[in-house]
């Protein structure tokens, strides 16, 4: 019996080491050598200081910002630690509740447009965390942000063109605007009065 052990607790001990210590440090290492930003969280900075990351959205709701998706987090929005879908069926009362407050919200920010509000402004994403929100709900909100913060719709259909990532590779997936990114911009061009 005493022989079987022996085998069994070095290659236990050789394992932990391999895949426990050495694997991580070398994934980290080649993380952090070929991929530095992204090994980072993709953070963001202004002045120097990070200011959110790239993955996570952020909450904002001044209407000389642009919006993002709704967080379906707890307790906070845009809660990492909390990513999770809402799991509320399209039959359940509480996502039309959800869905309606939504539109009121953006109806009473900017009650002149008439305009088709893109799903994407009244729905969660399946992780809470989107930070990003497609180029026709970009589209809806200009008119709201440039008079809130006194520019021309042309000025800020410019910004959200220059924020406009299409798709990755060509193929994969679909034109997108970053709300931070695009925020901060707005923030460069002109601060909120």
């Amino acid at each position: 019996m005493k022989n079987i052990f022996r085998p069994v607790l070095v290659l236990f001990a050789a394992l932990t080491v391999m895949t426990g210590v050495v694997y991580p440090v070398v994934v980290t290492a080649v993380a952090h050598a070929a991929f530095a930003s992204q090994a980072n969280g993709s953070l963001i900075e202004k002045n120097g200081k990070p200011v959110g990351s790239e993955l996570i959205g952020q909450q904002f709701d001044a209407p000389g910002y642009f919006w993002g998706r709704i967080s379906a987090t707890s307790p906070n929005p845009y809660n990492p630690q909390g990513s999770a879908a809402s799991n509320l069926g399209p039959t359940n009362p509480a996502l039309a509740d959800e869905v309606k407050g939504r539109i009121s919200a953006l109806h009473d920010a900017d009650p002149t447009n008439t305009a088709p509000i893109p799903v994407d402004l009244v729905t969660s994403s399946g992780s809470g965390l989107d930070p990003e929100i497609s180029p026709a709900a970009a589209a809806y909100q200009i008119d709201r942000v440039a008079k809130a913060r006194k520019l021309s719709h042309n000025d800020v259909d410019a910004l959200v063109q220059r924020a406009t990532s299409g798709r990755q590779f060509g193929i994969l997936g679909e034109a997108r605007v970053n709300v931070l990114k695009l925020n901060l911009a707005l923030d460069e061009l002109k601060p909120v009065s």
